[in-house]
């Protein structure tokens, strides 16, 4: 015979129930089980997530039911998902927003703080984060890459960077590119640049934290993240815990591609960070032989996509050979473009930093 249960016994119990990731915060506290029903020892408890695609669902529900059905024997916890209203993301991203706080070395000046992101991958995203880097130094800026795409890091191979990082005073020191960009990314830190990185979200999002806290990045007027593709933990953790000045986000021309850009240009303007512009990647090739302009994947639909979300085309980048030949040898920064000089022209202008300028992010701002 069961003692009876009602739903305050089992929200009683959920208090104890850290979440994974935030360990500061219940899952009560979180607003993540908005209802809890009791019927005999049936236990119905519906689960609010921030994103139904989180990858962490299933180890919350395991959770849930582990704790409820071992309230009393014979009990049986049934966890229905359900995905937050605007209301509840809302309080979800103030409630964690204490966790994400981490502020860089004391003696890190970093001034301005840029990440670009794309929808999907396969747009050319870390490129452009990569011709961003080289055309910024190039100018003059001292410029840092943050590399947070954990699981499909590619920064290292084309600006040729293969040596691990050494430690210094002040932590573990930035590897430096042939042009002079201080360089950070996991495949740095691997035994071998092949071996593939199989984490779950809290850690990747641990890794991309102490990438920004514990890495010695010294003086840099423009720090670089190459963010990974989509609206996972990976990318909430950076708009969450970095002081982004802006955002560049990455598209090619087709609409598929600008749907997923949509998702994450919603993503990043609801937790408040700034979208620079976007950039059109793989727009056109010309034909060697004529050189007739080749629209491959067709009419472009990043106007549109731009309208759409209001904010407007810094640049349309054409297919070129010479850059995937440069990125494979690890030569990225020999590469020049007259476009994509235009789109750094406006980079500059969006989200000014003049080289060596009185600092602006410091410890604990």
């Amino acid at each position: 015979m069961i003692n009876k249960i009602t739903s305050s016994d089992v929200y009683q119990v959920l208090n104890q129930v850290k979440h994974p990731e935030f360990q500061k915060r219940n899952l009560v506290e979180l607003g993540m089980i908005p209802k809890v029903s009791v019927e005999e020892t049936d236990v119905q408890v519906i689960l609010a997530l921030p994103s139904l695609d989180a990858s962490i669902r299933q180890e919350l529900v395991d959770m849930i039911t582990r704790v409820v059905n071992g309230m009393a024997e014979g009990l049986k916890a049934e966890v229905h998902i359900k995905e937050m209203d605007d209301a509840q993301r809302s309080a979800f991203r103030s409630a964690i927003k204490e966790e994400f706080q981490v502020s860089p070395k004391p003696s890190v000046r970093i001034r301005r703080v840029l990440a670009v992101m794309s929808g999907k991958g396969g747009v050319g995203k870390s490129s452009v984060a990569g011709l961003l880097a080289s055309s910024l130094r190039k100018r003059g800026y001292k410029v840092g890459v943050l590399d947070a795409d954990i699981t499909g890091p590619s920064i290292p191979k084309m600006f040729g960077a293969h040596e691990q990082p050494m430690s210094g005073l002040e932590g573990i020191l930035p590897v430096e590119s042939h042009g002079g960009i201080k360089l950070m990314s996991i495949n740095l830190l691997l035994p071998d640049e092949n071996q593939p990185v199989v984490w779950r979200g809290p850690l990747i999002s641990r890794a991309i934290q102490q990438f920004w806290s514990d890495i010695a990045w010294g003086d840099l007027d423009v720090l670089i993240v190459d963010l990974p593709p989509g609206t996972s933990d990976a990318s909430l953790t950076v708009t969450q815990s970095l002081p982004l000045d802006g955002i560049l986000l990455v598209t090619s021309p087709q609409d598929l591609a600008g749907m997923v850009v949509r998702k994450a240009a919603i993503m990043a303007t609801e937790i408040g960070a700034r979208l620079i512009g976007l950039v059109e990647n793989m727009s056109y090739a010309i034909c060697p032989e004529c050189g007739v302009r080749i629209d491959i994947f067709g009419t472009s639909q990043t106007e549109d996509t731009a309208r759409s979300i209001g904010i407007q085309v810094l640049g349309h980048i054409p297919l070129d050979p010479r850059l995937s030949t440069l990125c494979d040898a690890g030569e990225i920064e020999s590469y020049h473009s007259e476009e994509f000089e235009k789109i750094t022209d406006q980079v500059v202008e969006l989200a000014p930093v003049k080289p060596g300028e009185q600092v602006i992010k410091k410890e604990g701002e």
